[in-house]
């Protein structure tokens, strides 16, 4: 419930008392310290968005727990206080503690809290005003972040606002000294000043900070209203002194605010996530204080401000922090960090546990093992479009909760990511404009019984849940949209129906476990699913059955299990600092890391001592981030907890981390491990609860239980009386009682719900210990799941829509299995990959939203593959143990040579028969960073036919009946200049599609093979229909059989689209008749790219989510001329075609549609190196198309790719290369009433002499605008002398620059949309 003015629970239950004596003193000893602490009142506070969770141990031993809602001004200014005041009320001998007083702690012993105080400012951008002080270059450096749009299929491109108001550009610059050559300097610079940075790294100072223009900026910011400041400087992380400089003079100035410094803040490489980490601190951190202001001044004396009483909060990382250092960037996990402790801590047993807490909005999902004895950490994750860089637990979040909405769209059952919340809620609230959701469908089921609910609902707040209008509203949905839109559907009843939903919820946050274990190597199998939050008990059962878990445990705290948690928190102090990625395995690397090591012990433990702990209390762990060589992915790797260096520990050290790397990755390299960063976490340990352990011999001896009543509920597809049992004071259940399932249970704070096939223990405890299924009851389950028999034709919309849910997971999971085990940065960083399903024919059934020039590419490769080696002439066949490769576009069904295709066969048995066929395929495509051709990264800007692009390869078997063969493709990319990436990354995409084999073996024997196999036509019909609804629409609107639509490239090559649309049939020709001929150049683009190109577009079109697969190209019919741009000969250039023809081609679809103004167009390609030495390659981002209800978005990846961009420090980092500017170009976005966006500028200075290379587009014709909308404006490339003499090298480029000359890219902007003229009444009409 979210209306209650005052719901509290009370859990007094006797059998939860037996431990109670031993959890009294879990509170840290600190809080012990004061005289007769243990007579005094223990708080520990969970202050979540909706619901306020206190749990108190009482002075007698006793628990107790209280819930109400977080914001009720009508009855008090502060839920926590409130709470604590109630608390104290009824159970202290004082009567103090009225209503309208100050609370006094004089009975308080300690008060633990966990906030989403922070977490709500970020998502609803309430925080301080702030301003971010970055190096002059960078100012749009977070606007464009990683140049990746969050949704790829959205035309909007939409990214979340940015934390600051204002951004300062100081004229300050240092860069690495490494890759100087000799008395070499920009010709830019006056000066060179050399000094040793944090991590022992030399650093050349190349542009100080002017103290007075830096004290003129912060004065004007303060006349302007900014109170915070959040300073982050280029290669800060190693050198802080002008960030100290400008902090020092911020605090002169006197800004009210936080000021924070990003090398205090994370003091680690990546300048986009340090910046944005540091702008969270500037921006929550007020908030923070402000809500503890008003907190503290909720009572009578100095008690909390003096420290008698201690106040601590959680963090992210799951440790305690005392409320004084609570910064904003460490609180956004505080909320759910206590449910991890209280999971990990009162879990009993060894097995590895899934934490489930499923809230109203939202479900967090979250790994522990209890073998390891610490929690799981990232050092880097992106909340709501802001890159947090500091340790946090990992807690992956998935839009489905109870409050999660209910829709029908394209004969799928689609549940959130919207969500009814507060209000209007759901439709059982009584309120006016409530929605279905999952609450209402746990309604009707039966499984939600309302006579356990409060009657605080309706315009009074005295009524109970609405089950008829649940009803009600289940029976119009059933009756309007399912009748409309499937008649294959019209036998479902409402009870299936809602039953149906609930399965489809269920998936949903199945994915993210599968995703959290399985791409860690983990076996889901043999974890606990353990849950809590309010509304996860009622789902837990049938999500553990699904996702082949035996067991569920359910504390019985699971409500408030935030809160219970923070009693058994560590307390914590995490530092670190960089090193400058030294060898771990020099024999000078001693010194290096032991002295860091010893001083940041010192710091962490001084930390803890200051807060009241002993020396004897604190366990230090010492960690080294290390990676290999070469690579970024670096793992904090720990063996021992004594913070030692000596010659064992370095190498245990690279042990432990090779071993971990072996588990997540799939293999180890033989290269030298780096040392990135050293840490130290000390702590105090929170004692865990006594558990005792369970086991059915402590069960009575009298009858087993019976249910307190019983009621009807829906079970196993249909209606069953099944007992309702009360665990608390009302019922009769005792430890050692065994309930079956079905049986609905209550607590006094959750609801649940024991599935069939489900047995729950009550332990000594009070908790529930379920066991989940059996031999026989999954071999039923089985049985029920094979849905009709094959003849049949009617599809059963609940499990087509838990089958969309099933193959795309597979894709998605090969995808992070390949992105795992890929060695090459294009693919482990830069994500340059697809990964993809299909049918036995080669045809397209789920295709992950990798890359979308892939999308339809690789239907085409995976059918000439089954025609090569099934033909005659060929005759070799397809065997078991057989993996394909291909790159050719044009003979192949490629996009570029760098694109190669890796297709696994997937072989099984059908039906009675034994033998072994192919059952199904799997494929990976990626893009290889070199695989020959004439210039280095196999991009080059003036190819002229296909074989100067590289390594060709029709069809090879990479693998033949289970062996590698390494020498064969060897042979095949003898020219690559980086073989032994090649080989590596090729193997990553062998293992990708080897899980794409084993997770469809694994729903092949959840299913049957006919199932699976009849619901990959299914979802291919569905996508069909979806596109041909498209097409329809479209035609009514638009009042025409045909469109017409063209643009050029810069070379003046027409592309010439007609479509033909029948709106009767929802069909369309695509006819591409009038297209320029085949060029001498490379931007020709293969069929395969035109195909890619339509099915993103109509994809984004449809503006719904649906399955992508070939059934959205099935209501197409192509004409694509050959020898044409769009059909050239087997030996003709293609590598632009796939980077720069697929974006014009996708405008000239959007043109015709009349979707939106054309984007940047471009993918701004880009390589330098040096022969023999290295070689780097990327894309570079540009202006998005306006709509008509959207301004284009600045800085953004469009339509064809979506790849990431190399943060400036590793950039400089690892290449001989200053990037001397990075930001928006403002104005190139076209005018209108919704503007283009801008593209950007990139200025790149070599530290040595070395070739650069461009390959781009729009640099001549401009992107279009739409509407009246004006056409954004032209890229440029320019190369800029040592004299400062600016040189257009073209769209096309490729030359040599030497230190102190520059390459400067300037992206396109999109075009506008609508016109800004007012224009009279009697133009108009005209």
């Amino acid at each position: 419930s979210t209306t209650t003015t005052s719901l509290l629970f009370n859990n007094n239950n006797n059998m939860s008392n037996n431990n109670n004596n031993n959890m009294s003193n879990n509170i840290n000893n600190n809080e012990n310290n004061n005289d007769n602490n243990n007579n005094k009142f223990h708080f520990c506070i969970d202050r979540g968005g909706t619901f306020t969770d206190v749990h108190c141990i009482l002075p007698s031993g006793q628990h107790v727990v209280r819930k109400l809602l977080s914001d009720d001004p009508s009855h008090y200014p502060d839920a926590p206080t409130e709470g604590i005041r109630r608390v104290l009320a009824e159970f202290s001998s004082s009567s103090a503690q009225e209503s309208e007083s100050k609370v006094s702690t004089k009975h308080i012993g300690s008060i633990r809290m966990g906030t989403t105080v922070a977490t709500n400012a970020l998502l609803e951008r309430d925080g301080s005003p702030m301003a971010l002080f970055i190096t002059k270059g960078f100012r749009h450096l977070l606007d464009i972040g990683t140049q990746a749009r969050p949704q790829i299929f959205d035309l909007t491109c939409k990214k979340p606002s940015l934390l600051y108001q204002e951004v300062v550009e100081i004229d300050e610059r240092v860069t690495l000294n490494e890759y100087y050559e000799d008395d070499e300097k920009s010709t830019t610079e006056d000066s060179i000043e050399l000094a040793k940075g944090l991590t022992d790294e030399t650093v050349r100072i190349l542009k100080k900070p002017d103290p007075d223009v830096v004290r003129a900026k912060l004065v004007e910011l303060r006349t302007r209203g900014i109170d915070s400041l959040a300073i982050c400087l280029m290669h800060s992380y190693t050198f802080a002194d002008h960030e100290v400089l400008i902090g020092d003079i911020a605090k002169e100035v006197g800004f009210p605010g936080q000021i924070s410094l990003s090398h205090q803040i994370m003091p680690m490489v990546k300048i986009v996530s340090r910046a944005h980490t540091t702008c969270a601190s500037a921006y929550l951190t007020p908030k923070i204080t402000a809500y503890l202001d008003g907190f503290l001044q909720g009572f009578a004396d100095d008690g909390l401000v003096s420290g008698k009483v201690p106040l601590t909060f959680i963090q992210s990382d799951g440790g305690l922090s005392p409320y004084h250092s609570f910064g904003g960037h460490l609180a956004i996990l505080s909320g759910p960090a206590g449910g991890v402790v209280g999971y990990s801590k009162t879990t009993p047993g060894q097995q590895p546990m899934i934490g489930f807490d499923m809230g109203g909005t939202s479900t967090d999902v979250s790994r522990y093992d209890p073998r390891q004895d610490e929690y799981e950490l990232v050092l880097e994750t992106t909340i709501d479009g802001v890159a947090i860089q500091a340790p946090q637990l990992d807690i992956h979040t998935v839009a489905a909760g109870g409050g999660s909405r209910l829709f029908w769209k394209h004969g799928l059952l689609q549940v959130g990511p919207e969500s009814a919340r507060a209000h209007p809620g759901p439709v059982c609230y009584r309120k006016d404009g409530g929605v279905l959701a999952v609450t209402d469908a746990n309604l009707v089921l039966g499984r939600l019984l309302p006579q356990e609910f409060p009657r605080i609902f309706g315009p009074s707040e005295d009524q109970p849940l609405d089950v008829d209008a649940s009803r009600e509203a289940f029976q119009e949905l059933l009756q309007s949209t399912i009748g409309e839109q499937s008649s294959s559907s019209s036998s479902l009843s409402l009870e299936e129906l809602a039953s149906g939903y609930i399965q489809v919820a269920n998936e949903a946050m199945c994915r993210p476990i599968r995703n959290l274990t399985q791409m860690k190597g983990h076996d889901l199998g043999g974890h606990t699913l353990a849950c809590f939050g309010g509304a996860g008990p009622q789902h837990a059962c049938a999500m553990a059955q699904a996702l082949g878990m035996s067991r569920v445990f359910v504390h019985r705290y699971g409500g408030v299990l935030s809160a219970y948690g923070l009693s058994m928190a560590d307390a914590v102090a995490d530092v670190q600092e960089p090193t400058g990625g030294l060898a771990l395995s020099a024999t000078d690397a001693e010194q290096e890391y032991a002295e860091p090591l010893r001083r940041l012990k010192e710091q962490a433990v001084t930390i803890l001592q200051k807060q009241g702990f002993s020396l004897e209390e604190i366990v230090c762990t010492t960690y080294l981030n290390l990676r290999y060589q070469g690579t970024d992915n670096a793992i904090m790797t720990t063996t021992t907890t004594t913070g030692s260096t000596d010659d064992d520990d370095k190498e245990s050290y690279q042990v432990v981390f090779e071993e971990q790397y072996q588990r997540e990755f799939g293999f180890t390299l033989q290269r030298p491990l780096l040392v990135d960063d050293v840490r130290i976490r000390a702590r105090v340990p929170g004692k865990s609860a006594a558990v005792t352990t369970t086991t059915t011999s402590a069960a009575p001896t009298e009858q087993p239980p019976q249910p307190s009543y019983t009621t009807k509920a829906f079970f196993g597809k249909r209606w069953q009386q099944v007992g309702v049992y009360h665990l608390d004071n009302k019922g009769q259940l005792k430890p050692g009682h065994v309930l079956q399932g079905p049986a609905i249970i209550i607590q006094s704070i959750s609801t649940i719900v024991l599935e069939e096939h489900c047995s729950a223990l009550i332990t000594p405890d009070g908790d529930l210990d379920i066991t989940v299924g059996t031999t026989s009851s999954n071999k039923d389950e089985k049985e029920d799941k094979v849905i009709e028999p094959v003849t049949t034709a009617v599809v059963d919309p609940i499990q087509l829509s838990i089958f969309s849910h099933r193959f795309m997971g597979i894709a998605e999971q090969m995808g992070r299995t390949l992105q795992r085990t890929a060695i090459s940065v294009n693919m482990k960083e830069r994500l340059d990959f697809s990964c993809a399903l299909f049918t036995k024919e080669g045809g397209l059934v789920a295709n992950a939203p990798h890359i979308p020039v892939h999308l339809g590419a690789m239907q085409e490769a995976v059918k000439f593959q089954c025609r090569y080696w099934n033909d005659d002439v060929v005759g070799e066949g397809i065997q078991p143990g057989d993996v394909l490769v291909s790159n050719h576009p044009q003979l192949a069904g490629g996009s570029h040579l760098p694109d190669i295709t890796v297709v696994t066969p997937v072989f099984g048995s059908s039906g009675n028969n034994n033998n072994k066929e192919i059952l199904f395929f799997v494929a990976s495509r990626g893009h290889h960073a070199d695989i020959g051709g004439i210039a280095p990264g196999s991009m080059p800007p003036h190819s002229k036919t296909l074989s100067e692009e590289g390594a060709m390869i029709v069809a090879f078997k990479l693998v033949k009946q289970g062996q590698f063969d390494t020498e064969g493709i060897t042979e095949l990319l003898k020219d690559s200049r980086n073989l032994p990436d090649n080989l590596s990354d090729l193997r990553a995409q062998v293992a990708a599609n080897h899980a794409g084999i084993g997770l469809l073996h694994q729903l092949v024997e959840e299913y049957s093979l006919e199932t699976v196999q009849r619901y990959m036509a299914y979802i291919q019909d569905n996508a069909e229909q979806a596109v041909r609804s498209l097409l329809k629409d479209f035609r009514k609107r638009h009042g025409s059989d045909i469109v017409i639509a063209r643009d050029a490239m810069d070379d003046g090559s027409p592309i010439c689209l007609k479509i033909t649309l029948s709106e009767e049939e929802g069909t369309a020709v695509f006819d591409f008749t009038g297209t320029g001929a085949q060029v001498l150049a490379n931007h020709n683009a293969p069929p395969a790219v035109t195909y890619s190109a339509v099915i993103y577009a109509l994809r984004c079109l449809v503006q719904e989510d649906i399955p992508l697969n070939q059934g959205c190209l099935a209501p197409i019919t192509f004409v694509i001329p050959k020898g044409s741009l769009l059909n050239p000969t087997p030996d003709a250039a293609v590598v632009g075609g796939n980077v720069l023809t697929s974006q014009r081609i996708v405008d000239v679809v959007l043109q015709a549609f009349k979707a939106c103004a054309a984007s940047q167009g471009c993918m701004n390609n880009l390589t330098f190196g040096i022969d023999g030495r290295f070689g780097y390659y990327e894309t570079i981002a540009g202006g998005a198309g306006a709509g008509p209800t959207w301004h284009g978005v600045s800085g953004v990846h469009t339509h064809c790719t979506n790849t990431r961009i190399t943060d400036p420090e590793i950039l400089e980092r690892r290449y001989p290369i200053v990037l001397r500017r990075f930001g928006l170009r403002p104005n190139s976005g076209g005018d209108g009433e919704f503007r283009g966006g801008d593209g950007v500028v990139r200025e790149l200075e070599p530290l040595t002499k070395m070739t650069m290379s461009i390959l781009s587009e729009r640099r001549v014709l401009q992107p279009y605008g739409m509407a009246g909308g004006e056409p954004g404006r032209c890229g440029r490339n320019i190369l800029v002398r040592k004299d400062g003499l600016e040189v257009s090298v073209g769209g096309r480029c490729s030359t040599t620059l030497v230190p102190g000359e520059r390459l400067r890219i300037e992206s396109p902007g999109g075009g506008g949309y609508g016109s800004t003229v007012v224009v009279s009444t009697e133009d108009e009409a005209k």
